[in-house]
């Protein structure tokens, strides 16, 4: 295995049991050289426990530790949506980009089921969903599915069964692999119609701005 796919395992590991954190942090959606230090905070996961208010580095896994002896840095998001397979959730059927809805925009929602910004986020959408029923909308977790299951139902009731919304689960981690390795949750990526990357942002924002961005 390369220090590639070593080092984003272990973020993916990292991530699917960290939370979300307080600070919106709005990038552009143009690819950039610079590369930012890769910090993500830990808050309330269940069955974990809880941090507040606390940045630290990502550690690599002993294993990874051998090949980098730094914390892993994250780049922009990849500018066209790549090939990927996720599987919904409910169904356990897989996902593919072949799958997406043409002609309508995409967006992508990187959450956490135990991070309560997510859960916010997710409530701030449900209520507005008469303003994002020509998108496509997906909720994309690394989690335990059993956890994903009961997201919709118990935060954001009115998307629920809603055509153009689905939860999948990332089994394999393609998300991390191939769209971009974030640093807080929850991660929204906006697709144009023609898959092309329009805006991204990490962490809580106001829901009058996500509307604006998921439909402009």
């Amino acid at each position: 295995m390369n220090t590639k796919i070593v080092v984003y395992l272990a973020l993916g590991s990292a991530l699917a049991f960290g939370a979300c954190t307080n600070n919106a942090n709005t990038k552009a959606s143009a690819p950039v050289n610079d590369h930012e230090d890769h910090n993500h905070n830990h808050d309330g996961h269940e069955g974990h426990e809880h941090h507040t208010d606390h940045n630290h580095p990502v550690e690599p896994t002993a294993g990874s530790q051998k090949q980098s002896t730094v914390a892993p840095k994250t780049v922009d998001p990849i500018s066209n949506i790549p090939p990927f397979t996720f599987y919904k959730v409910k169904s356990g059927v897989s996902f593919t980009n072949a799958d997406l809805a043409k002609g309508k925009k995409t967006i992508f929602v990187l959450f956490d089921p135990g991070c309560h910004h997510c859960r916010d986020e997710a409530a701030a959408l449900a209520k507005n969903y008469t303003k994002l029923k020509d998108i496509n909308l997906y909720f994309v977790s690394m989690n335990d599915p059993a956890l994903m299951a009961t997201f919709l139902a118990s935060f954001a009731k009115e998307l629920v069964d809603k055509p153009n919304v689905q939860v999948l689960y990332d089994r394999n981690q393609d998300f991390i692999q191939k769209f971009h390795v974030p640093s807080q949750f929850p991660a929204n990526y906006v697709y144009d119609v023609n898959g092309k990357l329009q805006s991204y942002w990490e962490g809580e924002k106001n829901i009058n701005e996500i509307i604006t961005l998921y439909t402009k």
